[in-house]
């Protein structure tokens, strides 16, 4: 005998993964697989024109393809390029753990904006630290990096742990009183704690002897820290109203 939809009306499937998540994380896979099928010479016009090189930018040195709008889209284009299965699939694990419940709070256009805006903030980052580097800049570690710090915003709240669900639609604390919560202080340091040990070499990520575009990770990381209130939908002065628990 079938059971009845309304039997459990709050039963929620075990993977419930907003559309724009599942369409991002398609994108990474496709323009991987599609690198895939490149010969190496194309495969290395493909990087010089969508990859982050910081030489890009430093007048007098070879022209790179793509030109002025290049110089425009590599702040962005850099985060949907891979360099093999093992860093996508890092990466999407990542995504999909944080980029989830930013996603249902955001909704798709201001989750797509914060994407891009964090993308831009690592490239920035990187720049200032590779002024002259040749070696391009790829993965969507910054973005990551700045889903973290914003799901930071709205999962400490009251009730102890991290809260998905139940803080969807809470209104975020000021960033200054978060930073007063013990939790996101401890996540604070561990966070920046890790990086350090990447960017300094002591700890090899994934097994891979390559260096660490750290820099671009704190660059995304307190991009969507400090940026969070201009993308967040949930206002406390309408939030409240509707909230049992105290403001804090």
């Amino acid at each position: 005998m079938s059971e009845p939809m309304s039997a459990h009306p709050h039963r929620q499937p075990i993977l419930n993964v907003p559309p724009v998540v599942t369409v991002v994380l398609a994108a990474l896979a496709l323009v991987h697989g599609l690198r895939a099928l490149f010969s190496r010479g194309a495969d290395l016009e493909f990087l010089l024109l969508f990859a982050f090189i910081p030489a890009r930018y430093e007048s007098g040195l070879f022209p790179l393809p793509g030109g002025l709008a290049a110089d425009i889209w590599t702040f962005v284009t850099y985060a949907l390029i891979h360099a093999d299965l093992t860093h996508l699939g890092f990466n999407a694990i990542w995504f999909l753990a944080f980029g989830t419940p930013l996603a249902r709070r955001f909704g798709v256009l201001r989750f797509l904006a914060f994407c891009a805006v964090t993308a831009a903030a690592g490239a920035v980052a990187h720049l200032l630290t590779h002024a002259d580097e040749v070696q391009p800049m790829i993965g969507a570690s910054a973005v990551i990096s700045g889903a973290m710090a914003a799901s930071m915003r709205f999962a400490f709240q009251p009730g102890g742990g991290m809260q998905w669900r139940g803080n969807m639609h809470l209104p975020a604390v000021p960033l200054l009183v978060a930073l007063r919560d013990v939790r996101v202080l401890v996540f604070l340091a561990v966070w920046f704690g890790l990086n350090l040990l990447f960017g300094l070499g002591s700890v090899p990520i994934l097994g891979n002897d390559q260096p660490v575009a750290w820099q671009a990770h704190v660059g995304g990381f307190l991009a969507g820290l400090l940026l969070f209130g201009f993308f967040d939908p949930v206002r406390r002065s309408v939030a409240v109203q509707n909230d049992p628990l105290p403001p804090l």
